[in-house]
């Protein structure tokens, strides 16, 4: 629900509106326990990067075009790169194996009827 939208009261939808989780008294600062404890269950590691200052400026206005932060969005082009990359190991890696396979398969059967031809 964006903020222009309603609830079923006709209401705009707190979150969305700014008037729950923006307000200072309610803002207290995560200890390190914490945050260690939200990146495990995230699965999360901290890691350092140098990236070109024009593309980092790039991804940042790309995230704030869709209205995300910078690092999750470069988290998930990192995701779907992996997991694309994954895929098309993997289909080579199938092909190879099902290649491999069908020789197998035949070379006995052409061995056998070679022998054959030489016995007969």
């Amino acid at each position: 629900m964006n903020p222009t939208e309603r609830n079923s009261r006709g209401d705009a939808c707190p979150w969305d509106s700014g008037k729950l989780g923006e307000d200072e008294a309610h803002v207290v600062v995560s200890s390190a326990e914490e945050e260690r404890a939200v990146e495990d269950a995230l699965g999360l590691q901290m890691i350092s990067i140098r990236l070109q200052k024009t593309l980092l400026r790039d991804l940042k206005t790309i995230a704030d075009h869709h209205g995300i932060g910078y690092q999750p969005m470069i988290r998930d082009l990192l995701n779907r790169f992996a997991r694309s990359e994954l895929e098309q190991i993997l289909e080579a890696r199938l092909k190879e194996l099902k290649a491999s396979q069908e020789n197998s398969v035949t070379q006995p059967v052409e061995d056998f009827l070679e022998r054959e031809r030489n016995v007969g």
